[in-house]
């Protein structure tokens, strides 16, 4: 009978310790108050303050105006009105275009620790993406030197865009930015060119199921979410993609275990290292000596064997073109890896 007795409250201190290891749940909306505009920023105030461990659902909010959207054919009545509460309230205080929900202050993130961001889901939060490019961006300036802006519908049963007749692109909605505040001694910085802080990636393959490693530069990590898409090539190559509003959920954990200098991901099948530089060739020579260095690090290899299986079965891709620094990425699956 003693046993019996003892039961519920040790069900209980178990339940308790579980919940406590999870985590609690947040909401963060897009809104006046929780968007800062065009830069990330260390002494920018958080609007949301988590322990590590917890999880926050997060709405983004688009790039473009409600006059433009309007101009490229989106129904007046698909305007969110937190969409028209931020272009009307918010100011533009980088030289960045992005509309960045955050920051989020991680308690017990230090410089030198790591911030893993697990996305545990992502969705279309519009019927609606919008494309444009613009005079002297992109990466044919020279042949398009004027501005052409497009809407294009989303069918989220089918999961794809509606290009145009015939034309149907298959959906995989990621978050083009995510980053942490930079080192406080930059101040404030453009939030187009990716960089340390990870910032805009416009990485295609960081959709639902995605995990994200930042170093972290600031106390409290400042990470904060934007440029929403339905959907992007590799390269970007016009200047946007298929700009949209998302939903995600992400999960937020301090790691001392696994310092990182360059942003890291894992997807479910594969290992991925990152470079960023004004020069192709240099973002090619970043991502690769991090593949290195993973590689010898992770699985015990020499740095000679290490480089020769990044040669072997690494895939080298360009992420984008249009960010100010250029973007690769370097990917290698994970069941080559036989052994734990």
């Amino acid at each position: 009978m003693r046993y019996l007795s003892t039961m519920p409250i040790r069900i209980i201190v178990l339940l308790s310790l579980a919940a406590s290891a999870w985590g609690e749940h947040h909401a963060l909306p897009s809104n006046p108050k929780t968007v800062h505009w065009g830069f990330y920023d260390a002494s920018l105030a958080p609007v949301l303050r988590i322990r590590s461990g917890d999880t926050v659902e997060i709405r983004t909010a688009m790039i473009d105006s409600p006059e433009a959207l309007e101009r490229a054919g989106v129904p007046g009545a698909q305007i969110e009105a937190s969409h028209r509460a931020i272009h009307e309230q918010v100011k533009r205080s980088g030289p960045g275009p992005h509309i960045l929900t955050g920051p989020i202050y991680v308690e017990g993130a230090e410089p030198g620790d790591t911030l893993e961001v697990g996305i545990e889901s992502v969705t279309l939060a519009l019927p609606y993406a919008v494309n444009v490019f613009l005079p002297g961006l992109g990466v044919l300036p020279e042949d398009f030197p004027y501005q052409y802006r497009k809407m294009i519908p989303l069918d989220k049963d089918r999961m794809v865009a509606r290009f145009a007749p015939g034309v149907d692109i298959p959906l995989r909605p990621f978050f083009g930015s995510m980053g942490v505040a930079p080192p406080d001694a930059l101040g404030r910085i453009d939030s187009a060119p990716p960089w340390v802080h990870a910032g805009n990636l416009d990485n295609k393959e960081l959709t639902a199921g995605a995990t994200l490693f930042i170093p972290v530069h600031a106390r409290g990590g400042l990470f904060s979410v934007g440029d929403a898409h339905a959907g992007q090539g590799n390269g970007e190559v016009s200047l946007t993609a298929l700009e949209t509003v998302l939903t995600g959920r992400f999960r937020f954990t301090v790691r001392r275990d696994r310092p990182t200098r360059w942003p890291f991901a894992e997807t479910s099948t594969h290992y991925m290292t990152m470079g960023f530089d004004e020069n192709l060739d240099l973002a090619i020579k970043i991502a690769l000596r991090e593949m290195i260095d993973f590689l010898a690090a992770r699985f015990k290899l020499s740095r000679q064997d290490a480089y020769l299986l990044a040669s072997d079965a690494a895939d080298f891709s360009i992420t984008q073109l249009v960010d100010g620094k250029r973007g690769v990425h370097a990917m290698i699956a994970k069941n080559i890896f036989t052994r734990r």
